[in-house]
């Protein structure tokens, strides 16, 4: 049998996503933490002109979105925080993180062969200024798609049918309705747009150089994934805009492998060519399993920017809830 154990110096670098900052951790083979690094936003990216990471719009109530740029420039710069700390990332085996659920990427088309071609010289900022078919991106506290989550109610047959496929009813937040408004109000930009990420496989995918898979635990939170059947639901997806299971991409198991680490992070700051990326989730899954939350009657409840209660459930009885009331649990 292959000897699986690992050097005992080897290193493990998560990162979270977040509306405010974005955090690097790094943890030992005994889960010890060894350092931490934070770029906040607004303070230390302050070029972006964002309060609290992200823009407010005045003339559209309930718009809030972020700069996709500003969390592209984070990754760069909080890398280059450890470099200066003389942090040895050959050590580092494998890299994961978290991203803050619900908000969304949209590539350009071409921008797949930029990721693949990235120069070790140049930042990231530089290369990918024009990758992104909309520069900003819409995040969790946007309300502004009330009309949308309607529409797509009303197409599959009403908020309940919605809510048995993907377990939820149509919120403003989620990704489903934020991408039928830019099918809607900007077809030429959404028809431009080569793929869609989340948060955390937009950065999952800027590691691994490539477009990395939506996780099946972060893409349940999006109205458009069969929870049941883990895949893209055809109905919902027909509801939310046109060509847009090509534009998604395939989803992974949130225990999947994303890829190995990009040529351009081995070069420029030395990682291991070995390194591997682990899928990257949505802060609220993440949390789950930080916690150990693993038996039905668990509980965790987190006080942030966002108040969010986690209450474990068996399957049967979250289908049980659904059909025998009017209210149902989101995501």
């Amino acid at each position: 049998m292959a000897d699986l154990s690992l050097p005992s110096d080897s290193l493990f670098l998560g990162f979270d996503s977040s509306t405010q900052s974005l955090k690097a951790t790094v943890l030992d083979s005994s889960l010890n933490i060894v350092t931490t690094e934070l770029v906040h936003f607004d303070t230390e990216l302050p070029h972006y002109k964002t309060k609290d990471g992200v823009y407010r719009d005045p003339a559209v109530n309930g718009r809030i979105v972020s700069p996709t740029l500003m969390w592209v420039e984070a990754l760069d710069l909080i890398l280059h925080k450890l470099s200066a700390a003389n942090f040895d990332f050959k050590k580092v085996i494998a890299v994961s993180g978290s991203g803050q659920q619900h908000g969304s990427v949209y590539w350009r088309n071409g921008s797949s062969q930029i990721l693949k071609s990235l120069d070790p010289n140049s930042s990231l900022k530089d290369q990918l200024q024009k990758a992104f078919s909309f520069e900003e991106s819409p995040i969790w506290m946007d309300s502004s798609t009330t009309v949308q989550c309607r529409e797509i109610e009303s197409a599959v047959g009403g908020g309940m049918v919605l809510s048995e496929i993907t377990g939820s009813r149509a919120y403003e937040r989620y990704t489903g309705p934020q991408i039928r408004k830019r099918f809607t109000t900007e077809a030429d930009l959404y028809a431009s747009t080569e793929r869609i990420s989340l948060v955390s496989s937009f950065m999952a995918s800027l590691l691994i150089g490539d477009y990395a898979s939506i996780d099946e635990t972060d893409g349940a939170g999006m109205n458009l994934m069969d929870i049941k059947k883990r895949c893209w639901s055809k109905d919902a997806l027909q509801a939310t805009a046109t060509g847009l299971e090509e534009k998604l991409g395939k989803l992974a198991p949130a225990y999947a492998t994303a890829g190995s680490i990009s040529q351009y992070f081995v070069h420029r700051y030395g990682f291991a060519k070995n390194c591997v990326v682990v899928q990257w989730s949505g802060d609220n899954p993440n949390s789950l399993a930080g916690l150990t939350l693993s038996t039905p009657g668990d509980l965790a409840i987190s006080l942030g920017t966002s108040d969010t209660a986690r209450l474990l459930i068996p399957v049967e009885l979250f289908l049980l809830f659904q059909k025998q009331t009017t209210c149902v649990l989101t995501i």
